[in-house]
């Protein structure tokens, strides 16, 4: 059975680049009938923030991305990794070291100083003397001194690291607590991962964790090291680019499917389709087809991703949504001919959401270059005929208000602008927006002439706005 695993430290919120590791792993994990964990690297004690946890949480939930089993936390199995460590200990596969920091601080300072690259001297592998007092012990494992760590990544291809460049790295600290790459190869063979999908930025650690478990003779999963989200710069992507909290994204007004859509596409694909289904990447993903190169970060395909999600989302589904905006449609009568008028222009949901009020909310303000565009010759005389037309009919659908608009331009003789733009910034306060007849049909004939006559009032006495 295919195992996959996400295991983020809970140091800070989940990223964009974190999500996509995710995602990741559930659709292969998924497609091939496995089970999907989730683990929280929580050994770090000092750093770690019951924030972040939550906020995790609530990203999964939020995307929809389910795991099997209970959340996993490092900070629970202690006593496990205790155990382990003392069996290393016990099998001379690793020892104590008695090095102090200033100890150590030296022999880099003297390594730097010859040219050479900092390590530990390995000076405790083989020690049997008396310990220094005083010191709190460290534990290092014994690492293979010569050779080569070999390992077939799914993505890059063989990778063969010469054991030299592997020092006897520390598996415990000196208060007990155990380190990042003893603690991620233990649970992940404790747990029968069997394909570990992560950021090429781990690329390096995996020698050590082989390291690990070959000493423990424990099985070592499929590596796939996936290169990392740069900005559209070839940069490192900053929260500036869009590496920010998971959850910033639906206060910004995206989908999580138009969310997950992007995120697949960066550094996989299949052909020349842009759009998936949750079951189309289910069905398509494999992690052998990642890029080996790194992907880019774009905006624009995100806006167009989300665009086509709004759009193709049944109004029902996008009023309670909207809630979160501020917008709430829920008992207007008019709110299909409003969202159907306005899906088609709306990037994100707050958007959506503030195009809505701008339609639903009468204007308190009026674009100063619109009103030296629109106000000029008879248009208050125009718009003073439409009123009358409208006074007189019953509309109710946005054809009942054109017809009145194409009655009251033909009667005229003019361009359909010489009212059209008028009537707008009267409804409006601006010259763009969706159709005028779905604006009248959503507020209503009351409302449209209440707002008319208000804008005529304040600027019919002269044909220059003021």
């Amino acid at each position: 059975m295919v195992v996959t695993r996400f295991a983020p430290s809970p140091t800070g919120y989940l990223h964009i680049g974190g999500l996509r590791t995710a995602l990741f792993n559930w659709l292969w994990a998924r497609k091939n009938g496995g089970k999907f964990i989730l683990r929280i690297e929580d050994t770090d004690l000092a750093r770690n923030s019951d924030e972040a946890t939550k906020a995790i949480l609530e990203a999964f939930e939020w995307v929809g991305l389910d795991y099997d089993g209970e959340v996993a936390y490092q900070s629970k199995r202690f006593d496990i990794y205790k155990r382990y460590i003392q069996k290393l200990l016990d099998e001379g596969k690793a020892y104590y070291c008695y090095m102090s920091k200033e100890e150590l601080d030296a022999l880099r300072q003297e390594q730097l100083a010859r040219g050479e690259r900092p390590r530990y001297d390995r000076r405790y592998r083989d020690f049997t003397g008396e310990p220094p007092a005083g010191i709190k012990p460290v534990v290092r494992i014994k690492a293979p001194l010569e050779g080569d760590i070999v390992f077939e990544d799914g993505i890059k291809g063989t990778i063969t690291i010469r054991a030299e460049e592997v020092d006897d790295f520390i598996i415990a600290r000196s208060d007990g607590t155990p380190t990042y790459n003893f603690v991620v190869a233990i649970d992940d063979a404790l747990m029968g991962v069997t394909d570990v999908i992560r950021g090429d930025d781990h690329l390096y650690n995996t020698p050590k964790q082989i390291v690990v478990y070959r000493a423990l003779g424990l099985s070592i999963p499929k590596f796939y090291h996936v290169p990392m989200i740069l900005n559209e710069e070839g940069k490192k992507l900053s929260k500036r680019d869009g590496a920010m909290d998971v959850m910033e994204y639906k206060r910004m007004g995206y989908l999580p499917e138009a969310l997950l859509n992007f995120l697949v596409r960066l550094g996989w694909s299949h052909g020349d389709q842009e759009i998936f289904t949750i079951e189309e990447m289910k069905e398509l993903f494999d992690p052998h087809d990642i890029n080996k190169a790194p992907s880019a970060y774009n905006l624009s395909k995100l806006q167009w991703l989300n665009a086509h999600y709004i759009k193709n989302r049944p109004n029902e589904e996008l009023i309670p949504l909207l809630e979160e905006f501020g917008l709430y449609l829920a008992d207007h009568d008019r709110k299909e001919i409003l969202l159907d008028a306005l899906k088609e222009r709306a990037k994100t949901l707050k958007e959506l959401a503030t195009m809505a009020k701008e339609i639903l909310e009468a204007p308190q303000t009026f674009d100063e270059k619109g009103l030296k565009r629109a106000l000029k010759g008879p248009w208050d005389r125009l718009l003073q005929g439409f009123v009358e037309r409208l006074e007189r009919a019953d509309p109710h659908l946005p054809v009942d208000f054109r017809t009145i608009l194409e009655e009251t331009v033909q009667a005229s003789g003019v361009g359909f602008g010489k009212l059209g733009q008028p009537l707008r910034l009267a409804l409006t306060g601006r010259l763009g927006g969706p159709d005028l007849a779905d604006i009248m049909a959503i507020v209503g004939k009351e409302e449209t002439l209440r707002r008319i006559q208000t804008f005529l009032e304040r600027f019919a006495s002269s044909s220059e706005p003021g």
